[in-house]
């Protein structure tokens, strides 16, 4: 890789985690918490809409949406055929490598969610949002990143799929996955579910995996020739 290459793509991995860097500074997730909730908990943590509908259902439609993409590793349709057998790998894969990723990062994060902590009507001290499995009484809270906003997150891989092959609907599926993974986490974040930190971290850690099956894709196609043909060719 090329030093001009290497910068690039250093910059494509550090500066989409500035914002999240930068929110972890200013110390507003607890603000913008007590904005939903409060000392006798989130009066919207069951409402149809944000749990049954935005929460139950946007968990069916995404993994609808990524047994779509796998199924179009073999079978593509519409845009998709534009794309090389490595590009669909490339976002059939990311997209589920991003939600196993956040998955075991929940799994061994100690931080609470929201509505664990007693500020707003749960059990943990407010001045800790982490606890360990050997805290007397306690228990590790599993919170983060977020886990639901990785629903719309994990497609950016689509975004470097057809990054120079079509920039518009690069861009177009770029701005879909962020804007579901943002209503996905701001609905969460009203729930009392997560911060707001929990959210941008989520969708930090979803870019980077999806770079990584950049980077994996075309290694794999100076391997393997054939992975560069679309199905139109």
């Amino acid at each position: 890789m090329t030093d001009d290459r290497m910068a690039r793509w250093w910059a494509a991995f550090t500066i989409p985690a500035l914002p999240a860097v930068a929110w972890d500074a200013t110390g507003l997730d607890y603000p913008l918490a007590r904005v939903a909730g409060g000392p006798e908990g989130f009066a919207a943590r069951g409402h149809w809409l944000l749990q049954g509908v935005i929460h139950d259902g946007g968990r069916w439609l995404a993994w609808a949406a990524a047994t779509a993409l796998c199924v179009a590793i073999w079978w593509p349709i519409g845009p998709l055929r534009r794309l090389s057998l490595g590009r669909r790998l490339q976002c059939a894969v990311s997209v589920l490598g991003a939600v196993l990723t956040v998955s075991l990062l929940k799994h061994v994060s100690s931080i609470h969610c929201p509505w664990d902590l007693s500020a707003f009507g749960g059990w943990v001290d407010p001045g800790r949002l982490s606890t360990s499995a050997t805290d007397a009484g306690s228990a590790p809270g599993h919170c983060f990143p977020a886990g639901h906003a990785t629903a719309g997150f994990a497609f950016v891989s689509g975004h470097l799929a057809f990054r120079g092959v079509d920039e518009r609907i690069a861009r177009a599926w770029l701005c879909a996955a962020l804007l579901v993974g943002t209503a996905f986490g701001l609905a969460q974040q009203w729930r009392g579910a997560h911060f707001m930190s929990h959210t941008l971290w989520s969708a930090v850690t979803c870019w980077w995996v999806a770079l990584a099956g950049d980077a994996l894709r075309r290694s794999a196609e100076r391997r393997w020739p054939y992975l560069d043909r679309a199905s139109d060719d």
